[in-house]
């Protein structure tokens, strides 16, 4: 499998790797024969999630071998430094990592305020969408803080526990993202753990917004679903007093909930968890970023876009989705809405505009675009699309992501 096949190519190219006709794959996914004959050939764009696992489901493949996600292997730090050894060295053995050079156990552990620093600076990166940056100071930080989970006592040794939680749940984001979902599982239930240990609600709760969200990444949407409910009812006994913390833990949390429920077909669930995330917004009383949430109003609005396209509702995307103002949001979720814009514009046969939209998100983080599936099938669903030969823009574009020759 290439970079420089299509969702659609794909599906046909496990089709016939398994043999099978396109009368009885599209009879597994209740379609009929000319609907998957059109997907397989690009004259219809596999956008849903939904529709893809499916498919996936029918084929016995993996969703992410559908949507092929980059690997984490294809990712480099700052200085072109291959970053997937040290990650997966600190997530699988932490006392094997040997950050600066010089073992972890030979040395004090950084003070509390420096692994807090070192954290903040990580999520901060990451709401910068600076994704390599991420993965390659990710290691150091996490060797660090489990030396300081196993030197300190009493307050710092509870500190730590939160700086450790925070920065396993930054790796499952961040692994997430990038398709490497065993990874993301194993940091998830560490920083669950450390969390737990250290008896903090918060971390919990945000840690296990992380979850859902690598259930999501498997294509596990119903699973995720009832995770939002379980993780609302376990920190639902916090919100009488709740602080801006957990109100933005706790909204943040229905967000998750409501893309999974709109790619489970779910449009009721979806609707309630928009409107329980839009009441805590309210009562958080404005967008803010506590704990790197990016929660408040901007950001149910742009959950409102991504679940309405991932329900099928183009119009409500296209109508709702330029007029969210994203200025005030962190680099992430500003380029994330606008890839649900261009996917929203290319839908209803807007292509200039989205083209437009896809080029300006790029300009502002061009890692993030390069690397995301969503951004990548567009290109080369545009590409397919031409009659002609495809503009220079085009082509140039296709190239920097690398779905094109």
């Amino acid at each position: 499998m290439t970079n420089t096949l299509t969702i659609g190519e794909r599906v046909a190219w496990y089709r016939r790797r398994r043999g099978m006709s396109q009368e009885v794959l599209a009879g597994l996914v209740d379609r009929t024969t000319d609907w998957l004959s059109k997907a397989e050939n690009n004259r219809i764009e596999l956008d849903r999630l939904s529709v893809i696992k499916a498919l996936a489901d029918a084929l016995d493949v993996a969703l992410a071998d559908l949507v092929a996600e980059p690997s984490l292997v294809e990712w480099t730090n700052d200085s072109g430094m291959r970053t997937v050894p040290a990650l997966r060295a600190a997530l699988m053995n932490y006392r094997n990592v040997t950050p600066f050079g010089a073992a972890v156990n030979a040395a004090e552990p950084p003070t509390i305020a420096v692994l807090q620093q070192e954290l903040a600076l990580l999520w901060d990166a990451y709401q910068a969408a600076r994704f390599g940056y991420v993965t390659g100071r990710l290691p150091s930080l996490i060797a660090h803080a489990e030396a300081a989970v196993s030197s300190f006592t009493g307050d710092d040794l509870n500190a730590a526990r939160r700086v450790l939680g925070l920065a396993n749940q930054l790796a499952a984001t961040q692994l997430t993202k990038i398709g490497e979902a065993d990874l993301a599982w194993i940091a998830a239930d560490r920083g669950l753990g450390a969390a737990r240990a250290a008896g903090d609600v918060v971390v919990t709760g945000t840690l296990l917004r992380t979850v859902a969200h690598a259930l999501q990444a498997t294509g596990r949407y119903r699973e995720a679903v009832q995770l939002t409910n379980d993780a609302a009812n376990y920190l639902e006994p916090s919100l009488r007093d709740a602080t801006p913390e957990l109100l933005s833990v706790y909204g943040t949390l229905f967000l998750a909930g409501s893309m999974a429920a709109a790619r489970a077909n779910d449009a009721i669930t979806t609707r309630t968890f928009l409107q329980t995330a839009d009441e805590t917004a309210k009562r958080l009383g404005g967008d803010a970023n506590h704990l790197w949430t990016a929660f408040g109003p901007t950001n149910v609005a742009i959950h409102r876009v991504a679940t309405a396209a991932e329900l099928g509702d183009i119009q409500v995307a296209v109508n709702l989705g330029p007029r969210v103002q994203t200025g005030g949001m962190p680099m992430e979720r500003r380029v994330r809405h606008s890839l649900e814009v261009a996917r929203a514009f290319s839908a209803w046969n807007r292509t200039d505009e989205a083209l437009a939209t896809l080029l300006e998100a790029e300009r502002m983080a061009p890692e993030q675009v390069r690397y995301h599936v969503l951004s990548r099938q567009l290109v080369l669903t545009w590409v397919r699309h031409q009659r002609n030969k495809p503009s220079s823009v085009l082509v140039d574009l296709a190239r920097r992501l690398d779905v094109m020759d």
